[in-house]
């Protein structure tokens, strides 16, 4: 099946408040830079059969604050502008966040000038999708809608906005994971990193999964390739989805009682400070985590390298 080719120029967009230690996940990393993966995601989820991953046109908000202005994929595919995203913690905002990355799109996509003019403009329609895999319980596919935020909310909304989650936890989905090798495998990996992080450190669990996963070909090109982003990405996701547990686990929100307001306006600048020490210091300790195991690596490496030529010596 072809794919209905428009030209879209993508306007470079940087966020003023980016934090430039931001740090990838392996989910984008595994897609963002594997057009076929991609395409073969999008057929797995949409039941399509589309065979030329070269007209896919792919951009991403390449900055990030620390809690995650920042979407994953987006590219657009027979005039659908899709938006998805990897979440390992539940985040009943998503819709709103959604609402923003596509406004963002938007405006990379249409030059402001036209916008006042009297002529209609074409945009792509938008879709978003969620993967997720924390630990929480959740369904294999839920929606959240922007409508859920809203104070109080009308029967018929203005303004809605639609966000598929697909769980991919391993045994989630098996329709979809049988549709789409790379994020089967995925899966497989992550399932691995917590069975592992149950008895070692998270670094020794990171790498003994990356081991196993390479033993039994799962990723495994991906893996030998792009190890060391693997480990310093992998670190840097669970360390910040401790971080996110233990921002909800201290949430304030207890009901709407009087003077609520005034006790959160007193509140919020205390949390807000605290939340900025906790993310410092989990990145500190992420870096930190992804140096060791970057050596650990090169180590590896090395060793494996001179008892090769120990052998050849022999």
């Amino acid at each position: 099946m072809g794919i209905k080719r428009r030209k879209l120029v993508f306007k470079k967009l940087r966020w003023p408040w980016a934090n430039r230690k931001y740090k990838d996940t392996v989910f984008r990393l595994l897609f963002k830079e594997d057009r076929k993966a991609l395409l073969d995601l999008y057929n797995a989820i949409n039941h399509s059969h589309y065979n030329n991953p070269d007209e896919l046109i792919v951009n991403t908000l390449d900055n990030a604050i620390f809690m995650g202005m920042h979407n994953d994929l987006s590219f657009i595919i027979d005039t659908h502008l899709n938006i998805y995203e990897h979440q390992s913690t539940k985040c009943p905002n998503i819709p709103l966040r959604c609402l923003f990355y596509v406004s963002s799109l938007y405006s990379q996509l249409i030059d402001e000038d036209k916008i006042y003019g009297d002529s209609r403009i074409s945009i792509p329609e938008p879709h978003f999708v969620v993967f997720y895999n924390g630990t929480d319980e959740m369904p294999e596919e839920m929606t959240y809608r922007l409508s859920e935020l809203y104070e109080s909310c009308s029967d018929s909304p203005d303004l809605e906005l639609t966000v598929k989650v697909l769980n991919i936890n391993h045994g989630m989905n098996n329709d979809l994971m049988h549709s789409c090798q790379k994020l089967n495998e995925y899966s497989l990996y992550v399932a691995k990193v917590r069975e592992y992080s149950q008895t070692l450190s998270l670094t020794q669990a990171v790498q003994r999964a990356i081991d196993y996963c390479i033993d039994h070909d799962i990723l495994k090109d991906f893996l030998i390739k792009e190890r060391k982003a693997v480990i310093m990405y992998s670190l840097y996701e669970y360390n910040k989805a401790g971080h996110m547990k233990a921002i909800k686990e201290e949430s304030f929100e207890q009901g709407r009682s009087e003077g609520r307001e005034e006790v959160r306006d007193e509140l919020t600048p205390i949390i807000e400070e605290k939340d900025a020490v906790i993310a410092s210091k989990d990145a500190t300790i992420a870096d930190k985590d992804a140096t060791i195991a970057t050596k650990d690596a090169t180590i590896a490496e090395l060793q494996a390298k001179i008892k090769e030529l120990e052998n050849n010596k022999n």
